[in-house]
């Protein structure tokens, strides 16, 4: 509850808060879960800025930071040509 408190006394969540809070809540998600909601995954501007922010500031590769999101390589790459 006490990880939870700083993203739900915001007024407005963003997409990456609502990831945040359910990998916190989940804890390890199934294979199958992670395959369903792989699926079903969709990103504001804010949050991709926000995941490419994330790669800067801990220097990260392509495929660690597709890793650490559960994204695809292919989708980071086209983030950077889109976004940067």
């Amino acid at each position: 509850m006490e990880r939870c408190r700083i993203f739900l006394e915001k007024d407005r969540l963003m997409s990456y808060d609502v990831l945040k809070l359910s990998g916190i809540i989940t804890g390890k998600d199934d294979h199958e879960a992670i395959s369903f909601n792989a699926r079903h995954k969709s990103y504001d501007s804010n949050t991709i800025l926000r995941i490419l922010d994330h790669q800067k500031k801990y220097k990260c590769s392509n495929l660690q930071l597709a890793n650490y999101f559960r994204l695809s390589r292919n989708t980071v790459t086209k983030w950077k040509k889109m976004f940067l």
